[in-house]
């Protein structure tokens, strides 16, 4: 079995996907107006995931009212950056709904926690640590 992505249904695609690529650094490849994805690690880096931004007019084809847009309070999606700090610099002032400061965590990672503009929480994390930055070959 392979993990191929995480999708994120939304009301406003754009949107969404505006936000991941201004954290993510990395362009979406739009299928169309309903769908994108980002791709990050797709440089080969340890760690490829895709991320899906799917709009709420693609959830009947699976089964109407299966997922709700903005709904979600159990998930977190996280991403692996080069420098949390300098990112939560770059995102200060773009609107960025901050849940933390950058704090170092008891397992290594140096983490960020914010929501996207659907209310879904995203970690943004470094490992800071050696045991931290030897499991993230770091």
């Amino acid at each position: 079995m392979h993990l191929a992505s995480i999708r994120v249904i939304t009301e406003d695609v754009a949107r969404l996907v505006e936000f991941y690529e201004r954290v993510t650094r990395t362009a979406a490849v739009w299928s169309n107006e309903d769908f994108a994805e980002i791709t990050a690690g797709s440089d080969g880096s340890a760690g490829a995931g895709t991320l899906a931004i799917g709009s709420t007019r693609t959830v009947p084809l699976f089964a109407p009212g299966s997922a709700e847009a903005g709904a979600n309070r159990s998930a977190i999606v996280e991403f692996l950056v080069d420098d949390v700090d300098a990112l939560h610099t770059a995102l200060a002032g773009h609107g960025t709904e901050f849940v933390n400061e950058p704090t170092t965590m008891p397992w290594g990672n140096r983490s960020l926690l914010l929501r996207d503009p659907d209310g879904n929480l995203v970690n943004l994390f470094t490992p800071v640590t050696p045991a931290a930055k030897a499991k993230f070959g770091r």
